[in-house]
């Protein structure tokens, strides 16, 4: 099974943008991972068939009464995780790996951050990064597939506005040569 995996949308539209249906559409399931922000755009997503959500921090309570705040579910043997905030930081998983344990998962799926992670140990755990306001980031996404109990990931890049502290970086280093 492909999975797309995002998070951290922050979107108020009541349908999804162009980039992200043609996105959709190679995928069998989306997972997103909190921050909708509005009810038209959790039910835009919805519409597609494909969702599997929790509310985050900043979903308005419309959002939050209809999603949970933690979500297992099982595809194809593997069992995954999804929670908003799991982590303050993302430098030390630390308590987000001992997360995912208590779960009784093999990956741990979350956002908040708004800056992609994929980090394997005994556990997976992953943060897709925001594929519309990313932070340290170029916006993105990421695909799990899942075959035969087999777990394989990939950073999805995704058009769009960069953050602007990576806008200046690159300024930066175009300016030196």
């Amino acid at each position: 099974m492909k999975i797309i995996i995002i998070s951290d949308t922050h979107l108020s539209n009541d349908s999804v943008p162009a980039y992200l249906s043609e996105l959709f559409e190679n995928y069998e399931m989306i997972i997103h991972a909190g921050d909708f922000d509005t009810l038209p755009f959790y039910k835009a997503l919805e519409a597609t068939g494909k969702l599997k959500a929790v509310h985050g921090n900043s979903d308005e309570p419309a959002v939050r009464e209809i999603l949970p705040e933690k979500l297992v579910l099982e595809v194809e043997g593997v069992k995954i995780g999804v929670i908003h905030e799991a982590s303050l930081s993302i430098v030390d998983t630390t308590a987000t790996r001992y997360m995912a344990l208590e779960m009784g998962v093999d990956v741990l799926i979350f956002g908040h951050l708004h800056r992609p992670i994929i980090e394997k140990s005994d556990v997976l755990l992953i943060c897709p990064g925001s594929p519309t306001k990313p932070r340290m980031s170029d916006p993105c996404a990421v695909e799990l597939e899942i075959r035969n109990g087999s777990v394989t990931t990939n950073i999805v890049p995704i058009t769009g506005q960069s953050c602007g502290y990576i806008d200046f970086s690159r300024k930066l280093g175009k300016n030196k040569n």
